[in-house]
């Protein structure tokens, strides 16, 4: 049976921010501070960052990279796009998919979604899925409502071959650099429902061996709590993901 240290991950999602120079210091101060993580480790970088991190990642064990975005499509006339065989070719291992920023701004729904989950899949790069409610969701307690039907579009017609290699994290969007963050105890339901609705299509086996991460706020003062809650395997990183030292102690919280 897979173990809870199996499916720990600590990924940090940078956004729009560092120059390439600023990447490299950053990723490389991560390094140098926790060598050896228990784990997985992935930065989430720019696109233009991408084969940059990768190459300096490449010796460091433990330490993975994850594209932002990707486009469903193969190839064709989508100026400034990627697809999932130039990441793949790239050698990136993860790609963050169904961010509540992409669904925001860019107008993504979870049939989209999921149509990038495959492609990523088919290429060989494991998607990292995030879903999560907003704060009126929330406030009427219909959140099991929303995760549940976001899960239900991005990855019910996936074969269980498939969704054994995805990632799902749950990022309350009201949570996502608002400086609040979701009680442990809230973060506990939620990864609960979302496992226990991937073991009812799935199986126990395949549930119990997916990584379910949290996001919104994490920082190095509540990561222990949060991580240590049963469901919850780890965390997608915002803003602290962006110092070395406020990292580090994130990956190292509960080891």
């Amino acid at each position: 049976m897979t173990s809870k240290t199996d499916r720990r991950i600590v990924a940090g999602n940078w956004k729009m921010n560092t120059t390439p120079s600023e990447g490299s210091v950053l990723a490389q101060g991560v390094i140098d501070k926790v060598a050896a993580p228990v784990g997985k480790v992935i930065f989430g970088v720019p696109a233009i960052q991408l084969v940059k991190i990768k190459q300096l990642t490449a010796a460091a064990e433990g330490y993975y990279v994850a594209a932002q975005n990707m486009h469903q499509k193969a190839d064709g006339a989508f100026t400034g796009e990627m697809s999932a065989a130039m990441l793949a070719d790239a050698r990136i291992d993860y790609v963050i998919l169904g961010h509540s920023e992409r669904r925001q701004y860019s107008g993504e729904d979870d049939t989209l979604i999921n149509a990038k989950i495959v492609a990523a899949l088919d290429a060989g790069i494991i998607p990292i899925y995030c879903c999560g409610e907003k704060l009126d969701i929330r406030e009427s307690n219909n959140q099991n409502v929303v995760v549940g039907k976001q899960i239900e579009q991005a990855l019910s017609a996936l074969s269980p071959k498939q969704m054994a290699k995805v990632v799902v994290a749950y990022e309350p969007v009201w949570a996502i650099g608002t400086g609040k963050t979701a009680s442990p105890q809230q973060a506990q339901e939620m990864h609960a429902f979302i496992r226990q609705m991937i073991s009812d299509q799935f199986g126990s086996e395949i549930a119990n061996g997916i990584s379910i991460l949290y996001g919104g706020s994490v920082k190095a003062a509540n990561a222990e709590e949060l991580f240590g809650m049963a469901d919850v395997d780890g965390g997608l990183v915002g803003g602290a993901s962006l110092d070395a030292q406020a990292f580090a102690d994130i990956i190292k919280a509960g080891q």
